[in-house]
């Protein structure tokens, strides 16, 4: 028996880190997804604590499928992103005690993988953007990049008229020679979809993501047909019979599972063996430099249908504040356009003391009574 004998929670709005200790004194670290993290940590201690808290761990799949089944009246996100908060510290846990990274337990090995400057912005003109991104080519070597069309769920408006008619091309002028990915945000219509998507293939595009309202599996298949660009999505999707119908219809080219949003590795491990199966590869969602890159980074060396890139976020402190002093030594550096994924056991990284010394403390511990 490989029993959890208590979580402890550091929170921020913004994010959270959790602390699994074994039953043998074992400890490994993991994180809630970000985003009203602190809600995330309530949920945990709330719902998910109460049922692996004295349970074995020997296989996750299973008791995260019953912390899904005991709160079956509650299958949302929150409930997915506070299970990948101690999904993450187990696979942390084991990889330390093992002396072994977790892209080694998941069956691959330490390396280079090949990045995507992924931009979050829309309140930049094509220009700027166009620029920043060349910069980033000449300075880190990048050849893919990622930039945002319309407005996030925006009803088929843009942030303002014209912006992605104008984005478009100036991105492929900055950089003829690049992979060029665009991020739709949930904002389209079918009709307006296949538009952009012309504009898209007759200017090089390959990826066009999440074109229309995620939840609408439909409306993205349709445009999935009518398209030769690869069309992806799944980042929001924290259903696993969504995924399978996702999946089984082909509603996407290019699956995109957050491993935060999903409810952490084992699920998401899942998510990529149904993608397997199917011929899809996987492209995940991280586009944050909390631990969800560091996740993507040991997945995706580990599993044999991964997709050409990792998203890498490029926006600084003005942009994402909270995402720097989160640990002791960043993992995160890009040489000639490829994130480095070293071989230290668990996820690779410890948490800074400085940060867990202002974070909101709460911890839950098993009793020692027989589950």
């Amino acid at each position: 028996m490989d029993r959890i004998a208590k979580i402890e929670t550091f929170c921020i709005p913004e994010v959270g880190f959790v602390r699994v200790t074994m039953e043998d004194g074992a400890q490994g670290w993991g994180q809630v997804s970000t985003y009203n993290s602190d809600i995330t940590c309530t949920v945990l201690h709330r719902q998910v604590a109460p049922w692996v808290l004295g349970q074995d761990t020997t296989d996750l799949d299973d008791l995260l499928d019953l912390v899904t089944e005991r709160e079956h009246k509650f299958p949302g996100s929150y409930l997915r992103r506070a299970m990948g908060g101690v999904d993450t510290a187990i696979w942390d846990m084991r990889g330390k005690r093992a002396g072994l990274p977790v892209v080694a337990l998941l069956g691959g090995t330490p390396g280079r993988i090949r990045a995507y400057a992924s931009s979050m912005r829309r309140d930049i003109t094509p220009e700027d953007e166009a620029e920043r991104l060349k910069r980033l080519a000449d300075a880190d070597g990048y050849t893919a990049f990622k930039v945002r069309a319309g407005m996030e769920v925006g009803r088929d408006r843009d942030e303002w008229p014209g912006r992605t008619e104008a984005v478009i091309p100036a991105m492929r002028r900055a950089l003829p020679e690049a992979d060029l990915l665009i991020d739709a945000n949930s904002c389209y219509s079918v009709r307006r979809a296949i538009e952009v998507g012309r504009m898209l293939e007759d200017h090089g595009f390959c990826h066009y993501e999440e074109p229309c309202p995620y939840w609408d599996l439909d409306a993205t298949k349709a445009v999935a047909d009518a398209l030769e660009i690869d069309v992806t999505g799944g980042e929001q999707d924290c259903q696993l019979a969504t995924w399978k119908r996702m999946i089984d219809m082909r509603a996407v080219d290019v699956v995109q599972p957050d491993v935060m949003y999903l409810g952490g590795m084992a699920r998401t491990l899942r998510v990529a063996r149904m993608a397997e199966a199917a011929g899809l590869p996987v492209t995940p969602h991280c586009a944050n430099l909390s631990m969800v890159t560091l996740f993507t980074m040991h997945l995706l060396r580990a599993i044999p249908n991964a997709g050409k890139y990792l998203e890498f976020s490029i926006e600084g402190p003005e942009y994402y504040p909270w995402q720097y002093d989160l640990f002791t030594e960043s993992p995160y550096r890009i040489e000639d356009g490829h994130a480095i994924l070293s071989d230290t056991p668990g996820w690779g990284v410890e948490i800074a003391p400085e940060w867990l010394a202002r974070s909101a403390y709460r911890a839950s511990a098993w009793d020692g009574a027989a589950r």
